[in-house]
């Protein structure tokens, strides 16, 4: 489950490009488990992967909310699995998307802090190159957040045939930039240029999304729809349909971009349907983090994120706990729920398995397309680990000291708020809200937590290249 370092990974690489087939004991008897899973999945079936940003737990209608209209995302659910224990990749944007692209998680992943996009490496070789080694057009449409251009985690280096967007994570905090990128070449928005606001981003990256789903169809694709909503700023070109509702301005907003998002996903379902290619999709709906916390004023009435406490930015469920939305006609089970506890490091071992592609030896993730179709033994993780880190963007480093950890082993779950703090214990199966601190009453389970917390982080890489930059303050 654990890599040691990340000085195997330039090996690892250089071994899946060369050689036809690597493989960890632990991978080979895991790929012979799940040979008769893998004989019931057709061949090479086309991948949609919706990730929102920013959404809460609590969003959907599906998911419990009760002011927010969102009646694409619920006819999935109702025609698909719901998955009520699914967890971000991190509580931040780019830890959490570094751990769905490289199936590792926060304690070995490549990013660990939200850096203003440090760039990944070469040597980290991501799920869209996998998948397009595999024979899948892949396009990305949105916020990337994993490398700017022209540095070594530019988009276009690591898989993606189409990317329309954002690769910088602050570029795409703005819903009218004056320009986004297109495959690597600058796409200027004159409608924006000057302060104006007349060409709207989300809009602009959703209508592509859709151009490359239409022009994919003859082929297998991988369409990786990263969209922006509902992440601040709250900007929407209109509030409808919630302009005569009660509420702060930027609650009304906030509901606008969600129900657009939503039409979003209801587009894209649509075109499925239209294309008749529907039966043979995997469709994935999920949010990058949690969304708003409980202290965020004028938005409490939605409860972004349920009864979960905390939100984005922390390591209480509300910020990593997350929806996830599977449909696949024919052979995901229309209206099921799931239980399983897993986490992004889990879509890339699934996605390969989906797809018929090699297994990937040293990662920490493992694949849950047994749970998805209902055959085979589902594995499962001892544990699920999740760590971030301060970044002092003037000198470009790691703050020494400022890492925070969590991790969940069946239903204990432990936080470390801040490090050499104390760890805090909940049993999540009785108190889902996190509101009794069990450590001084269970101390066997925090030693074995501590361990957990300890054996499961290694020591960041610089995002600066190749050696640890720590900066003390």
């Amino acid at each position: 489950m654990l890599m040691n370092g990340y000085n195997d990974l330039t090996n690892f690489r250089t071994t899946l490009r060369y050689s036809k087939f690597y493989m960890t004991r632990r991978t080979f008897l895991s790929s012979i488990a799940a040979t008769a899973v893998a004989q019931t999945v057709p061949a090479r079936p086309n991948i949609v992967f919706i990730l929102l940003d920013d959404l809460g737990y609590g969003d959907f209608g599906c998911y419990g909310q009760t002011k927010i209209k969102t009646p694409h995302a619920d006819r999935l659910a109702a025609e698909g699995m719901r998955f009520t224990n699914c967890y971000a990749g991190g509580t931040v944007c780019a830890p959490s998307r570094s751990v769905l692209m490289s199936g590792l998680h926060n304690g070995h992943a490549a990013i660990r802090a939200n850096a203003g996009t440090a760039p990944i490496e070469a040597r980290d070789v991501t799920l869209i190159e996998r998948l397009r080694d595999a024979g899948y057009r892949t396009g990305g449409f949105g916020k990337w957040g994993l490398g700017d251009k022209s540095t070594s985690g530019d988009p276009m280096k690591h898989g993606f045939n189409e990317f329309v967007g954002y690769y910088h994570q602050i570029h795409a905090h703005s819903y009218f930039p004056e320009f986004l990128w297109d495959s690597g070449k600058r796409w200027d928005l004159p409608g924006n240029a000057d302060g104006k606001k007349q060409q709207y981003s989300a809009d602009l990256i959703a209508e592509r999304s859709y151009q490359f789903l239409s022009k994919s169809k003859e082929v297998p694709f991988f369409l990786y729809a990263t969209y922006t909503l509902p992440h601040a700023e709250f900007e929407s070109p209109s509030d409808a349909p919630y302009s005569n509702e009660p509420w702060s301005q930027g609650a009304k907003t906030y509901a606008a971009m969600v129900t657009r998002a939503d039409s979003y996903i209801g587009r894209i379902v649509h075109l499925l349907d239209e294309l008749q290619l529907a039966r043979n999709t995997v469709v994935f709906v999920a949010s990058d983090n949690g969304g708003l916390g409980d202290g965020d004023k004028g938005f409490e009435l939605f409860s972004s994120n349920g009864i979960l406490r905390g939100g984005k930015g922390g390591f209480y469920e509300g910020g990593i706990r997350v929806p996830m939305i599977v449909r696949w006609p024919g052979h995901v089970k229309s209206g099921s729920t799931s239980t399983l506890p897993w986490t992004f490091a889990d879509v890339l071992p699934t996605l390969l398995e989906i797809v018929g592609a090699p297994a990937v030896a040293g990662i920490d993730g493992l694949s849950v397309l047994p749970t998805l179709i209902g055959k085979g033994k589902q594995s499962q993780h001892e544990y699920l680990y999740w760590e971030i880190h301060n970044w002092n963007q003037k000198e470009g480093g790691l703050r020494k000291g400022s890492m925070k950890q969590a991790a969940r082993a069946g239903d204990w779950k432990a936080i470390r708020n801040r490090e050499g703090a104390p760890v805090e214990l909940y049993n999540l199966a009785n108190d889902p809200s996190e509101k009794k601190d069990l450590a001084a009453e269970r101390p066997e389970v925090v030693k074995r937590m501590e361990r957990i917390l300890k054996e499961a982080h290694t020591e960041p890489r610089s995002h600066a290249g190749g050696t640890l930059n720590w900066v003390q303050n």
